[in-house]
């Protein structure tokens, strides 16, 4: 493997591991309050990391949205990931190139950094009014940290065959040298 594949899979290997805090400790706390006869008092206050709000608006009924979540910000990096250190691993040219380019067709679906951002435009909402308060958790700081990991692996790894060598010979050479 070359080194810039190995620092790519390292990378890889360390988003996947802040990528489950990243969705199960809470990430943001949304506070409101309101003012009564002078005194301010606590109305709501709910804490939530993204498998808490998953099953959340599940129980409340509103399962696409749900699955949605579930699907692009979960289930998509997941596999995205498996498939990437699956092509790694693989030495023939042809099946590593269909896997990587089918990781980088589904890493398109991958909506992570769209929801850090939403997350992050709720937190500023939240802290633009008066009645509402809002608090960044540690779950969000792993989950853009997962963000960040698996966009910089990216840039690393190579799995399609060197430049300046057709498709065909880097085929026939992995082909030649697995014997």
């Amino acid at each position: 493997m070359k080194v810039r594949n190995a620092i790519g899979l390292a990378l890889l290997v360390a988003s996947f591991a802040a990528l489950w805090p990243g969705i199960t400790k809470p990430l943001i706390t949304i506070t409101a309050k309101i003012s009564l006869f002078g005194t301010e008092r606590e109305v709501f206050r709910e804490t939530r990391s993204i498998l808490q709000t998953v099953e959340s608006l599940h129980d409340s009924g509103n399962d696409l949205v749900a699955g949605l979540i579930f699907l692009f910000g979960v289930v998509v990096p997941i596999v995205k990931g498996v498939l990437l250190g699956v092509a790694l691993s693989l030495r023939a040219a042809l099946p590593r190139r269909y896997i990587a380019n089918f990781a980088r067709g589904i890493s398109k679906w991958a909506m992570n950094d769209v929801f850090v951002v939403a997350v992050y435009v709720a937190f500023l909402s939240a802290k633009a009014t008066d009645q509402l308060d809002a608090n960044l958790e540690v779950g969000f700081y792993w989950f853009v940290s997962y963000v960040l990991l698996s966009l910089v692996s990216l840039q690393f790894l190579r799995l399609t065959p060197d430049w300046g060598t057709s498709d065909e010979e880097s085929i026939e050479r992995s082909t030649t040298s697995g014997r």
